[in-house]
């Protein structure tokens, strides 16, 4: 089966309320045995619209692995916590 990664581009609006939702999931990573290929960090757009002004990019084992982890309680309680605290573009790829 081909890896699958999760890609999601965020507008922080409440910084101080986003790191609850960082810990959490953070917990979810470590619980699911996401590999973290990119989290913050410098980005840029090259073409087209630009996103989100945070870019995170996570890589699974395959795809029904990344749903797993998307659906799992401890995803659950982070995207909970980041209600009103960031707007989120995430979408799941299976890779080749």
């Amino acid at each position: 089966m081909p890896s699958a990664y999760i890609i999601a581009q965020v507008d922080v609006t409440d910084p101080a309320q986003y790191e609850e939702y960082k810990k959490l999931s953070s917990a979810a990573f470590e619980a699911h045995h996401v590999d973290v290929l990119a989290r913050g960090g410098r980005s840029e757009t090259l073409e087209g619209n630009p996103g989100g002004r945070r870019m995170v990019v996570l890589k699974f084992e395959n795809y029904d692995k990344a749903k797993a982890y998307y659906d799992s309680p401890e995803y659950l309680k982070a995207r909970n916590a980041r209600k009103g605290a960031a707007v989120m573009n995430m979408v799941l790829v299976e890779g080749v």
